[in-house]
């Protein structure tokens, strides 16, 4: 008898706003979705930061076909990192708050259409990349994101508005930053490495990023009067910041970024500080297969 192609889903409890019942049902739902296809399939539970990484190398050990990311950005590169140059296909599940990765390719945002289109959709190549060492694949920044990615982390509630209200408050607050860029002085607002062109809930800083091509987009917004601020977020949202002159982008295959004193980032929203204020930047042509 054929032996069954083996699928995982691995569901973060603590991802968005859904609750633990209706995780509960998306797992139920993906069991029998998944067994009528023809599938062996399996559920596991993240308990702990970096679990999803772990479950993803071992069923990636295992020649497990398919791993379905069933949560937020934090999840979906969790469980990429393990699967990055190998035969196992990422399905994407979104369930998060920005959920940057899914808007970019298209995945549905409704859980169970994705489910379905995880273990019914083709394996499509794509690239990632590295902020020193730290796997992304929809963004990487320093600047005014990174200070508002830290800000954030430490609320105690998610969602879009909590960001909104972030955001606002580090605005004022915040002061642009002097950067050391591939041996060139600047002082910017905001600098973005983008695979995917947007950070999520379609805030788009690089609109033209192409996220099998190859390269990252590098994308600088230099320091610019309060007054233009409403405009300029009117573009994030409109797809259209290229348009800004106070928006300045390149194609780039890697970059070294320096500045003085420890260094604030994010990769894919998450905060981290670089003790050293040194970033280096690479993209991995053709590194990871997506389920659409």
């Amino acid at each position: 008898m054929a032996t069954l192609s083996s699928v995982l889903a691995i569901i973060n409890p603590l991802s968005g706003t859904t609750t633990a019942d209706q995780k509960a049902l998306l797992s139920d739902a993906f069991l029998r979705k998944a067994e009528s296809l023809g599938y062996a399939p399996d559920v596991v539970i993240t308990t702990h930061p970096g679990h999803a990484t772990e479950l993803a190398d071992a069923a990636v050990r295992r020649g497990v076909s398919r791993v379905l990311a069933i949560g937020g950005d934090g999840t979906i590169n969790e469980t990429a990192q393990a699967l990055r140059r190998s035969s196992t296909a990422l399905g994407i599940v979104p369930i998060g708050s920005g959920n940057g990765l899914a808007r970019h390719l298209g995945v549905p945002l409704n859980p169970l259409k994705a489910v379905e289109r995880a273990l019914t959709g083709r394996p499509v190549i794509i690239d990632s990349a590295e902020i020193n060492g730290h796997p992304f694949f929809c963004t990487a920044g320093l600047g005014f994101e990174a200070y508002v990615a830290h800000a954030f982390a430490q609320q105690p509630v998610r969602g879009l508005p909590t960001y909104v209200r972030t955001a606002f408050r580090a605005f004022w607050a915040y002061k642009p930053v002097r950067f050391l860029i591939d041996d060139k002085q600047k002082e910017l607002f905001s600098l973005t490495f983008a695979n995917a062109g947007q950070f999520g809930n379609n805030a788009w800083m690089a609109p033209k990023a192409n996220i099998a091509d190859g390269k990252l987009e590098q994308c600088e917004i230099r320091p610019f009067p309060a007054q233009a601020a409403g405009m300029l977020t009117w573009r994030l949202f409109n797809k259209s910041l290229d348009q800004s002159a106070y928006w300045r982008g390149q194609s780039v295959t890697k970059a070294i970024v320096q500045a003085e004193g420890p260094l604030l980032i994010h990769a894919d929203g998450e905060p981290l500080t670089l003790s050293e204020g040194r970033a280096e930047v690479r993209i991995l042509p053709g590194s990871l297969l997506v389920l659409l």
